[in-house]
C-alpha cells in the first residue's frame, strides 16, 4: 500500500505491531468504520498465532469479526485507513494545500478536487479559515486584531460530477471539487482550526 517504497512505514507494520487502541484509533479517524473496535481486536486476536502477511490474510480476518451484510463497506474503509496511515496521505495534502496557497497569486484560484469525506472537510476547513475575517475573542466588544479575509469560497458546497460525467469516467463518481479566490498576499495561511498564531503560543 506504499506510494513509496522506500518508506519505512508497511501495511505490514501497521496491522501487525501497532496496538489495539492505535488500529482502532486510525480505523476511526482514516477509515470512519463504526465496527473498529471489534476489527482491531480481532486483528490483534489474529497475529498472536502468526503474522498477518497479506491482504487476503487481512480481509478474511475482518470478516471474521463483522456480520457478514457489513463487510463490502468495512473492508473498504479498512484498507482505507491502513493506506492514509502508511502514506501519511493528510499530511500531505494540508501542506500541500499551503504551499500551494502562499504561492497563488491575489486574484487566483485554488481548485482542489478530493475522493473522499476525510479529505474534503480538509480542503473545506482550510478555505473557510482564510476566508474568516476577525478573529478576536468573542468576548471583544469591537474588532481589535484588524484582520481581513484573504479567501473568497467559490463553492457554497462541493461540486459532484453530474451522471453524464460519471458514465464517461466512473472513477470520478466520488470526486468533490472546491476552490477559492485569493484576495491578500503577504501572509501565511492561518491553521486549520481558524485560531491565530498568538492563541496557539498562549495555549503551550
Amino acid at each position: 500500500m506504499r506510494f513509496d517504497p522506500s518508506s519505512e512505514l508497511s501495511a505490514y507494520d501497521v496491522v501487525n505491531h501497532y496496538s489495539i487502541a492505535r488500529l482502532r484509533e486510525i480505523f476511526f479517524k482514516y477509515g470512519e468504520e463504526p465496527l473498529a473496535p471489534r476489527i482491531a481486536r480481532r486483528i490483534a486476536e489474529k497475529r498472536l498465532g502468526s503474522s498477518i502477511k497479506t491482504t487476503t490474510e487481512l480481509a478474511q480476518v475482518i470478516r471474521e469479526a463483522i456480520p457478514a451484510r457489513f463487510e463490502i463497506k468495512a473492508l473498504a474503509r479498512i484498507f482505507q485507513a491502513i493506506r492514509i496511515e502508511v502514506n501519511g496521505e493528510i499530511e500531505h495534502l494540508e501542506r500541500g494545500i499551503e504551499a500551494c496557497w502562499r504561492t497563488l497569486k491575489v486574484g487566483g484560484v485554488l481548485c482542489v478536487i478530493s475522493y473522499h469525506s476525510l479529505e474534503d472537510r480538509r480542503v473545506k476547513r482550510f478555505f473557510a479559515a482564510q476566508a474568516k475575517g476577525c478573529i478576536c475573542p468573542p468576548r471583544f466588544p469591537i474588532c481589535a486584531c484588524g484582520r481581513k479575509p484573504s479567501a473568497k469560497i467559490l463553492t457554497s458546497s462541493a461540486l459532484r460530477p453530474t451522471p453524464p460525467e460519471i458514465r464517461l469516467n466512473p472513477a470520478s463518481r466520488s470526486a468533490r471539487l472546491r476552490a477559492a479566490r485569493k484576495l491578500l498576499t503577504s501572509r501565511e495561511p492561518l491553521p486549520w482550526d481558524g485560531s491565530d498564531g498568538s492563541q496557539a503560543a498562549a495555549k503551550k
